[in-house]
Order: C-alpha cells, then sequence, then structure tokens
C-alpha cells in the first residue's frame, strides 16, 4: 500500500517529477507566444482606457487630443456594478444551513473576512475595469500573516531588588505584544499574466482534469526569491541561483520591445532598470505515490525547476478564479468588450484633433493683397494700431471655414454609439433619449429604467456566480484550515451606538454550511417583499384543520423578511430571538441587593415574580441600588402584553390582515393576500411602493406604450 505524502513535502528533487514539470513548462512558454497577438490588443485597450493615442490613429496633426469617451463608460459600467455587488444595506453573503435558525456566527465571520480583504474599495473595482478591458476576470485568493509588535501603558508594581512591592502603589510602563494579523487575501490578476491549457476547456478545474496546467506569471524581486525561500515555496539551492542569474545576467537593449514582456519566456528581466526574475507558477496533477494529486510547481526558465510541493490548501482547489466576461463556445477566455469601441474611439480623436487644428486655422484671418500693386507686404503684420502701407482696394480678408459644429457631431454619433454597445443606459450618465431640444416623457423613462436593471443584473451575475461567490467560499475554506482560535469579530448591532463582539469558534468543513454571494440579489427583493407579506397575509387566514399533519411556523419567514426589509444590522435587534432561561425570583432578588441589573424574561411567572420582588423591595435591606422599581415594572409591563397578545388570539377579526379583513376599530389593514395591481384610483395597502417606482427598487416590471 502506498504511503500518504505529507503536502509540505518537496517534490522537485525527483527525477520524473522535475521532468514532468519541464514539459508543461515549455508548453507554456509556446502558449504564451502564441498569445502574443491579445497581448498586444490588450495593450492597447489599455492606453485606450489610459488616453493614450496610439498608433491606430490616422490623423496626425499639431493638436494631440484624447477624447475620454470609452474610459467615462468603463468608469460608468464599475459604479454601476460595484454599488450592485455591495448594497447599502452591508448584507453581502447569504448562509445557508440544515440548522433553523440563521448562522449568524458563520455570517459575520465571512463579512469580517470581506471588509479585511477591502473587496468592495480595492478589489471589486479594479476587477470590473480589468473585465472590460481585458474581457476576463481573475483573481487570486490566499491566506496571509503578518506580524505586528503592538506597545500599550499598563500600571506595574513598584519593584525593590527585583521584587514587587505592592504597598509603594504603581508606577506607568509599557509593555509590547506581538500579534498575528491573519486573514485571506485577494489579488488582482491581468489576463496577460495567467494561462489555462488547453484553451478549449471552459473552466480551470477542467483544464487541470484533462491533465492541462494553469499558470501564473510571476515577478519576483531578490527580496521575494528571499521571502520565497524561507516561506519554504522554493528550496534555498534554487534560490541562490536565481538571484545568482539576476545578478549576473546582462541587462536587455534599451530598445526591446517592452509589450512582448507578456508572451516572453521565463527568466530574468529588466523593467526602468530594475531586475527581476520572470517565475511561472504551475498548477497541475502530478502522479505522486500511484495517485494524481494537485500540485504547485515553481519554474524559474533555463529548465531551473525552483520547487515543487503539493497543494498546500486543504480544499484542494487551484487559488486561481478566473471566468470571461462574455462566454464563447469552444474557448476558455473571453473577447473584451473593448475591442468593439476601439476603432469609434479612434474615430472621435482623429476628429477632435481634426476640428482643434482646423479651429486654431479658423482663429486667423486670411489676407489676400496684390504684390505688385502693394510693394511694402513686408508692412503688413496684425499688431495693435498697426498700419499697413497697401492699396486697401487691392487687399480682402478671408475667413477659413469653421468646422466645429461638424467636429462636435461626429463626437456625439461616436459617443452614442459606444454608450449603446458597452451598455451605458441614460441612468448611469446624463444623456437625452428624446427628441432633440425635448424633455423625455414616462414611457421613455420607465423603459430606460428596465433595460437598465436587465443589463446590469445580466452582467452582474457573471461576476456573482463566476467569482463573488467562490471568493468567500474560498475564504471559509481557509479559515477552516488556517485557522485554530477563536476570533472575535463584530456582530450587528445599534447602527453607530451598540457593537456586539462575538467570540466565532473554528467552524467546521463546509459540509455545514452554504455560501453564497448576496448582494446582487438585494436590489431583486423589492417586488418579492410585498409578495411575502401578500403570502403571510394568506397562510395565517387559513384555519389548522385545512392542513393535517403539520403546523404554522412563521419564524424563518419573518427572520428573513425582516432582514431584507431593515438589512443585516438592524434585523437580529427588530425580530430578536429569546435567548436564555427563566430565573428564580429569589434568586433574582439577590442579584439586585447586590446592584446587578435582573432581565425578565418572557416565560417568567409575571405574577410569582411580582409577589418575590415586593417582599424583597419592602425587606429589612430595601431597595438599596434602585434595581427593583424599574424590574417590577419590567413585569407589569409584560404582563399586559401577554393580556393584549391573549384578546387578540380571541378575536382573529379584529387583527389587521386577519379573515375579513379589519375589524372593528381597525382601519387601513389590508385584506388576506393583498396583491400589487395596476395603477388604480383606490388607494392601495399600506407601504406599497408605486407603479414607477418599481423598476427602480430592483423589479422588473414591462415597458410602457410610447
Amino acid at each position: 500500500m502506498a504511503r500518504d505524502i505529507p503536502r509540505d513535502e518537496e517534490l522537485s528533487d525527483r527525477a520524473h517529477i522535475k521532468k514532468k514539470i519541464i514539459e508543461l513548462a515549455k508548453d507554456v512558454e509556446q502558449a504564451f507566444i502564441s498569445q502574443n497577438d491579445r497581448s498586444d490588443d490588450i495593450l492597447d485597450y489599455w492606453d485606450v482606457w489610459n488616453c493614450k493615442l496610439g498608433n491606430r490613429q490616422f490623423y496626425n496633426g499639431n493638436s494631440q487630443i484624447f477624447v475620454p469617451i470609452v474610459k467615462a463608460a468603463i468608469k460608468a459600467r464599475k459604479t454601476r456594478f460595484v454599488n450592485q455587488l455591495f448594497p447599502q444595506s452591508g448584507r453581502y453573503v447569504e448562509v445557508t444551513t440544515s440548522e433553523l435558525d440563521t448562522p449568524q456566527e458563520a455570517m459575520s465571520l465571512c463579512e469580517h473576512y470581506i471588509r479585511r480583504a477591502n473587496l468592495r474599495t480595492k478589489v471589486f473595482p479594479a476587477l470590473c475595469v480589468n473585465g472590460d478591458v481585458e474581457g476576463q476576470y481573475n483573481v487570486y485568493v490566499s491566506w496571509s500573516e503578518r506580524k505586528k509588535n503592538t506597545a500599550s501603558r499598563v500600571d506595574k508594581a513598584v519593584e525593590m531588588e527585583g521584587a514587587e512591592v505592592p504597598e509603594l502603589g504603581k508606577t506607568p510602563d509599557m509593555e509590547e505584544e506581538e500579534i498575528i494579523d491573519a486573514g485571506p487575501e485577494v489579488e488582482v490578476i491581468h489576463d496577460n499574466d495567467v494561462m489555462v491549457l488547453p484553451v478549449t476547456c471552459d473552466t480551470p478545474e477542467e483544464a487541470l482534469e484533462a491533465g492541462g496546467s494553469v499558470t501564473i506569471c510571476r515577478r519576483w524581486t531578490k527580496a521575494k526569491i528571499k521571502q520565497a525561500a524561507k516561506d519554504g515555496e522554493i528550496t534555498e539551492k534554487s534560490a541562490e541561483i536565481l538571484k545568482e542569474m539576476l545578478s549576473s545576467k546582462r541587462p536587455d537593449p534599451a530598445n526591446r520591445d517592452t509589450r512582448k514582456d507578456m508572451a516572453d519566456a521565463a527568466g530574468i528581466k529588466q523593467s526602468a532598470g530594475d531586475k527581476y526574475a520572470l517565475v511561472y507558477e504551475l498548477w497541475t496533477n502530478l502522479k505522486i505515490g500511484g495517485k494524481l494529486r494537485l500540485c504547485r510547481a515553481f519554474y524559474g526558465g533555463d529548465q531551473n525547476v525552483l520547487g515543487c510541493k503539493q497543494n498546500p490548501y486543504w480544499c484542494d482547489e487551484i487559488p486561481l478564479i478566473s471566468c470571461p466576461v462574455e462566454k464563447q463556445a469552444g474557448v476558455f477566455k473571453g473577447k473584451a468588450p473593448i475591442a468593439d469601441v476601439v476603432d469609434l474611439q479612434v474615430a472621435a480623436n482623429d476628429a477632435c484633433n481634426e476640428g482643434a487644428d482646423a479651429g486654431h486655422f479658423a482663429a486667423m484671418p486670411i489676407i489676400m493683397t496684390d504684390p505688385e500693386k502693394n510693394p511694402k507686404v513686408g508692412t503688413m503684420v496684425l499688431g495693435m494700431a498697426s498700419i499697413w502701407e497697401v492699396d486697401p482696394n487691392s487687399t480682402k480678408f478671408a475667413q477659413f471655414p469653421d468646422m466645429t459644429e461638424g467636429t462636435l457631431a461626429r463626437i456625439a454619433s461616436c459617443k452614442t454609439e459606444i454608450f449603446q454597445i458597452l451598455g451605458v443606459n441614460p441612468s448611469m450618465i446624463p444623456q437625452s433619449s428624446g427628441a432633440k431640444q425635448q424633455k423625455r416623457n414616462q414611457a421613455e423613462v420607465a423603459n430606460e429604467q428596465q433595460v437598465d436593471i436587465l443589463t446590469t443584473a445580466d452582467a452582474v451575475t457573471v461576476m456573482e456566480e463566476g467569482v463573488a461567490t467562490p471568493i468567500i467560499r474560498r475564504f471559509m475554506a481557509y479559515d477552516h484550515q488556517f485557522r485554530d482560535k477563536a476570533m472575535t469579530v463584530m456582530q450587528y448591532g445599534e447602527m453607530g451606538i451598540k457593537a456586539n463582539m462575538q467570540e466565532v469558534p473554528p467552524l467546521q468543513a463546509d459540509t455545514k454550511f452554504e455560501y453564497r454571494w448576496f448582494g446582487v440579489e438585494q436590489a431583486r427583493t423589492a417586488q418579492q417583499i410585498q409578495q411575502q407579506i401578500a403570502g403571510i397575509n394568506v397562510i395565517k387566514g387559513i384555519p389548522p384543520q385545512m392542513y393535517p399533519g403539520y403546523r404554522l411556523n412563521l419564524s424563518p419567514m419573518l427572520q428573513r423578511m425582516t432582514d431584507n426589509l431593515f438589512g443585516h444590522r438592524l434585523a437580529p435587534l427588530i425580530f430578536e430571538k429569546v435567548q436564555g432561561v427563566t430565573v428564580d425570583p429569589h434568586m433574582e432578588n439577590n442579584l439586585m441587593d447586590q446592584g446587578f441589573d435582573a432581565p425578565v424574561h418572557p416565560e417568567d411567572d409575571d405574577m410569582m415574580h411580582l409577589q418575590v420582588h415586593m417582599q424583597g423591595m419592602h425587606s429589612q435591606m430595601g431597595d438599596l441600588h434602585g434595581k427593583y422599581r424599574p424590574h417590577i415594572m419590567q413585569h407589569q409591563q409584560q404582563m399586559q402584553a401577554k393580556a393584549q397578545a391573549a384578546q387578540a388570539q380571541q378575536n382573529p377579526q379584529g387583527l389587521p390582515g386577519g379573515p375579513g379583513g379589519a375589524g372593528p376599530g381597525v382601519a387601513g389593514a389590508p385584506r388576506p393576500g393583498a396583491q400589487v395591481a395596476g395603477p388604480r384610483l383606490i388607494k392601495g395597502p399600506e407601504g406599497t411602493i408605486p407603479q414607477d417606482q418599481m423598476p427602480r427598487a430592483g423589479s422588473v416590471g414591462m415597458p410602457r406604450k410610447m
């Protein structure tokens, strides 16, 4: 029976593994060279994003103006997509479990990691831009640990001859503590640095199953090489060889083609005077101990295998998460959306520069004169109060034609076409969709809102399912592997007033919880909430004898609906779970006699508690700390609430939404099953969102007729 190889055992010294890695590296080098045209195009697209005039421009005049139409469109898409992924409610994750209650600990921990990794501010804005420019979303999820030495003031007892003497008091001192800041990190990877073989696979996992590989280009300096050897990612011997090559290899010529860096083979490179080693981080399945195991290898060129080990992550998945912006059948990588509008951007730049040059000419008058009649042509100089010694009858002034209106029309035409191709609508960037010099009517506004919702939801769903959900699942998988101590994270409390800190123990494997990105769904729940309210009105009006063998439990439904209505921060405070057990009233008296607060439990026998507390308040000690009176008041209020609830159960006709509608004295209560209907003259249920506002609230409605 073959023994299990430890995950941290170095494998690069095995001949068959080293040979296999070198063969795979050659295939990867050839694949990068074959991808050279795509890499060059992507670099041209980045020039468009960075507003740099390139060699695609047809007009080469004096003016060098770049009209940032494509950049404005991509920034508008980035803003809309990021806001859709990260709603204002602050809830981004949905955790599904077999338990009845929502796993608040798991959700709080996941939200903590999202904030720590700066997904909202650092990762997804850059990822949206990369997707539009390169056509592919690529992120690398890893786990990092950093040590910090923090100092704090403490009061220590006075020491005499090495012994503490508390009687002499305390003196202020400083105490240092080493803290390990650990958590997941997310890195946005450029598409030119990623290679998946075979290129016809749909996912990196499918490529690995087909015997292929997934490669990420890394650029290591001397410090990084030293750190990688210290962390055990590469061997000390290979690190020394790589550093020696980095120091001894002659620099590349100054006039080299830097755009070929993305497609060059691994080895020593130089950029802006600084040398770096181009290293391939190569993931593939290798046969170890008679079994195929997922391994990570580092290749430094010149048949130099820097290191190879089994996948260091217990989840046995590669840390690279990659998906195309728009999936194309038969190929892994997608086409960049910006590719379809580059020529239009070039045309807008040419039109602007042509118009600018023409404007310069139009600003200067054309003077026509007869040199035979005016021999002193040299005196015809433009200036203040200048005198021309010429015949005025033989001198005429002409004006160069002004091309401003035509130039602006050409630029506006290119802008409209670019916005249409990239799906940028008036709700992203203010513009007029109606007739010229006219205000848009209500039908046009409603139609634009619907188009905005549909296009945005379709684009953001790709990021949600292809990137965001795998990221949070990887977060929790890494947490299960690396975190071995309980961690205190912020749970949700009152905004800015009360922040509950919750201690989260190391969670179980992902077999207990299922994680899904929920941010996109937040914008689609406006109409669903109204449907839930209508459903509750119908369900609670059905008598129990109509569903034998079942019982009605509205707690999960109310919890979810409250969560969607008020957000994940306020919902646990509004719909609060009753925790704890009832306490003996005599024990509560002892607590209050010592100055402690005694909370009232809903299941307390209020009458008995009142009797015992009244005796305690009139005892010899009395209400020394003032705790009895507020506690007795809480019991009295709880008794009144219980009496009102019991009376309401005996008279269900008086409840809002009960059978038969609102009872006597109850005005404006919705009828059972109240649904959102079309516009009508009568008033709908309280809280109903107007039909014109439903698309903006997140629902998809039918467009109005023009």
